[in-house]
């Protein structure tokens, strides 16, 4: 089956991927302004989490299909809604690490303190580790907020969830158009 249609795809998927990006930059400002450290604050580190990772992503790609699918005449394809989702979740994506690159460049000071603030939490919660095994996590969380590496990891797990809660939204919101013989 063709997705024949003559709504881009591409607009409500830019608009709403814009939108869920500048909200978890948001996220982020606030928590770093206000002082509020996932490490010594578990339930913020667990709200945050699932925020991002479910209830945003479902909510903004629900409100792209659905805007696509408004735009389309009522009608939205399943794979349609699948490019509206992963482009959504990639834009936001972008967004948030091209701003977590350039607030690393900015303060320069912020990984070095959340690793030492991270060590004081592995010691807290498990005085017994082994230094080395200490020294590795410690090192793997240092190699992951490098921008190098944080970018296209951010994205790839952002275009794996979007893939995820498009199939799921893509479900439900489809509507094929009626096809003629």
């Amino acid at each position: 089956m063709n997705d024949i249609s003559s709504a881009p795809v591409s607009k409500p998927a830019i608009q709403f991927g814009i939108l869920f990006g500048v909200i978890m930059v948001l996220e982020f400002v606030i928590a770093y302004t206000m002082d509020i450290d996932p490490m010594t604050n578990p339930a913020y580190g667990w709200v945050i989490n699932i925020l991002n990772y479910g209830v945003f992503p479902a909510i903004f790609i629900a409100m792209g299909c659905n805007a696509f699918k408004k735009s389309n005449g009522g009608f939205a394809s399943f794979s349609q809604c699948l490019k509206v989702g992963v482009i959504t979740c990639l834009i936001a994506a972008l967004i948030y690490s091209i701003f977590f690159a350039i607030f690393t460049l900015i303060f320069p000071e912020f990984i070095p303190e959340m690793l030492e603030k991270m060590k004081s939490a592995m010691i807290s919660q498990n005085p017994d580790m082994p230094q080395d095994q200490m020294d590795m996590a410690l090192s793997m969380t240092e190699k992951f907020m490098n921008p190098l590496i944080a970018i296209p990891f951010t994205l790839l797990m952002y275009a794996f969830i979007g893939l995820i809660w498009s199939l799921i939204v893509g479900a439900i919101v489809k509507k094929d158009r009626p096809v003629s013989f």
